[in-house]
C-alpha cells in the first residue's frame, strides 16, 4: 500500500518549553508566594523588600513568561484549545479562581483591616507618588493598574498582526496607567482633589451630583473649578458627541478602565459570555434598570439640594450609599470581575454599566457606526458569535447580510478579526437607512 504524506505547517512547541518561560513562571509564583507570605505581618519593617520581592517579582515574572509569545506560531489570533482547558471553559480552575477573586473583592472592599500588611507591599509606590502610607484603595489601584499593563502585554503578542487590536490595547494601557493611577495621585500629592478625568456620569456619579460640585467648588484654585467644567461638559456634550462619530467604542474599548481590564486580563474568559435569547433580555432589563436608578437619584438629589433638603431631607444620601453599595461596589466590583471566568469578561459592562447603557442608546439610535457583514461570503463557523465577549450572536447578522446595530456593542473588534473570510468590518457611516435590531 502506498501512503500519500501530505506536509501540513505545524506550529512550533518549542515556546513552551522556553526556558525563560518556565523562569518567568518561577519567579511569579515565588512574588505571589511572597505577596501571600507578607499577609500574615512576616516583613513588617521591610516594605520596600516587599514590594520589590512581591509585586516586583511577580511582574516580571509575568513578563518573561509572556514574552516568548511574541513570535510563536504562524501568523494569527491562537484560541487553540480554549474549550479543552479548564481554566478557559468554567472548569475546576476557573471556579477556584472566579472564588479567590470574589473573596478578595469583598474583603478589600468591606474588611480591609485583614489586608493591613498586603496595603503595605504598596507603601513604597504611595510613598513615592503621593507622600503618605497606602490604604486599600492604593492596593487596588496599583493591582489592578498591573493587570491592565501586564495581560495588555500578552494582548499586543496574541493580536500583533492587527492593527486595530493593537492601537486599542496601547489605549486601554495608556488611560489606565495615565488618567486612572498617575494623574489622580499626583493630584493628591499636590494637596488638590483626587480626580478621575476618564470617567464621567453615569458611571462616576459624583460629577453630576449636587454636594460633589458644590464641594469642588468650594477648593482654592483654578483646577477644581476646570474639574466640574470637565465632568460636567463630557458627560452631557462630549459623551453623545464622541458617540455620534464613533459609537460606543471610543469610551468601552479605547478609554474606560473597566473595559481595559475586561480586554486584557479577561480575554481568555470571552467565550464564556451567554449568547442566549433569554441572557439577552435579562441583561436589557438590568443595565437600563440601573440607568433608571441612577438619573432617578441624581435628579432627586437636586431637587432635594434646590428645596435645601425639605424634599428628601437625610434620604438624599441614602439613595446615593444604597446605589455606592450596591451598584458600585458589588456589582461592578465584586461581581463584575469574580465572575469573569464564569460568565465572561463583560457581566459588569453587559448587565449592570449605566455608561454602557446610556452610549448603547446613542449607539443604537444617533450613532454612524455599525458592523457591516457581507453574508455570501459567511461559511458558519461560529467563530464571530463564541469570541464576542457581549454575548451577541453575530453569526445570525452575518448569515442574513445585516449589519449589526446593537445597544450592547463595544467595538472591540474581536468578532471581525477572529473571522476567516474578512466578512465583517467596523465602519462608520451615515445614520439613515441602518439595520437595528
Amino acid at each position: 500500500m502506498n501512503l500519500i504524506q501530505i506536509d501540513i505547517p505545524q506550529e512550533s512547541h518549542a515556546v513552551n518549553d522556553s526556558p525563560l518561560k518556565k523562569g518567568g513562571l518561577a519567579l511569579f509564583a515565588i512574588g505571589l508566594l511572597i505577596f501571600l507570605i507578607g499577609a500574615f505581618g512576616s516583613f513588617e519593617n521591610y516594605s520596600l523588600f516587599y514590594s520589590i520581592g512581591s509585586l516586583g517579582l511577580a511582574t516580571f515574572g509575568a513578563l518573561l513568561f509572556i514574552f516568548p509569545s511574541r513570535n510563536e506560531g504562524l501568523p494569527g489570533i491562537k484560541n487553540n484549545g480554549v474549550f479543552f482547558r479548564a481554566a478557559s471553559n468554567r472548569g475546576a480552575i476557573a471556579w477556584i479562581t472566579a472564588v479567590f477573586l470574589t473573596a478578595f473583592y469583598v474583603v478589600l472592599y468591606w474588611f480591609p483591616e485583614y489586608f493591613v500588611h498586603l496595603i503595605k507591599s504598596t507603601d513604597p509606590i504611595s510613598y513615592a507618588m503621593t507622600g503618605k502610607a497606602a490604604n486599600q484603595w492604593f492596593l487596588y489601584g496599583t493591582l489592578y493598574t498591573l493587570s491592565v499593563l501586564v495581560m495588555g502585554v500578552k494582548m499586543l503578542f496574541k493580536y500583533r498582526h492587527i492593527r486595530y487590536q493593537i492601537i486599542r490595547t496601547l489605549s486601554v494601557m495608556f488611560f489606565q496607567l495615565v488618567f486612572s493611577f498617575l494623574i489622580p495621585h499626583f493630584l493628591e500629592a499636590l494637596n488638590q482633589p483626587e480626580y478621575y478625568f476618564s470617567y464621567f456620569w453615569p458611571l462616576k456619579t459624583s460629577v453630576l451630583f449636587p454636594n460633589d460640585i458644590n464641594w469642588l467648588l468650594s477648593k482654592p484654585g483654578a483646577l477644581p473649578q476646570f474639574m466640574v467644567f470637565w465632568g460636567v461638559t463630557m458627560s452631557l456634550i462630549g459623551v453623545p458627541i464622541f458617540t455620534y462619530f464613533f459609537g460606543k467604542r471610543w469610551y468601552c474599548s479605547f478609554v474606560c478602565g473597566c473595559g481595559g481590564l475586561a480586554e486584557t486580563m479577561g480575554d481568555p474568559y470571552r467565550q464564556n459570555s451567554d449568547k442566549s435569547l433569554q441572557a439577552w433580555k435579562i441583561e436589557r432589563w438590568m443595565v437600563h434598570s440601573v440607568l433608571l436608578f441612577i438619573t432617578v437619584t441624581t435628579g432627586l438629589l437636586w431637587a432635594n439640594s434646590y428645596y435645601q433638603g425639605a424634599l428628601l431631607g437625610s434620604l438624599s444620601q441614602g439613595f446615593s450609599k444604597t446605589y455606592g453599595f450596591l451598584i458600585g461596589a458589588a456589582f461592578s466590583g465584586v461581581i463584575g470581575v469574580g465572575f469573569y471566568p464564569i460568565m465572561g469578561s463583560r457581566v459588569w459592562c453587559r448587565f449592570g454599566c449605566p455608561q454602557a447603557a446610556i452610549l448603547g442608546i446613542f449607539q443604537k439610535y444617533f450613532s454612524r457606526f455599525r458592523i457591516t457583514t457581507n453574508g455570501s461570503q459567511c461559511i458558519s463557523c461560529g467563530n464571530c458569535s463564541t469570541y464576542c465577549e457581549m454575548g451577541i450572536d453575530v453569526r445570525s447578522y452575518a448569515q442574513r447580510g445585516e449589519n449589526i446595530v446593537r445597544a450592547s456593542c463595544v467595538g472591540c473588534g474581536v468578532c471581525s478579526s477572529v473571522c476567516p473570510r474578512g466578512v465583517l468590518n467596523l465602519e462608520n457611516g451615515p445614520v439613515k437607512g441602518r439595520v437595528m435590531k
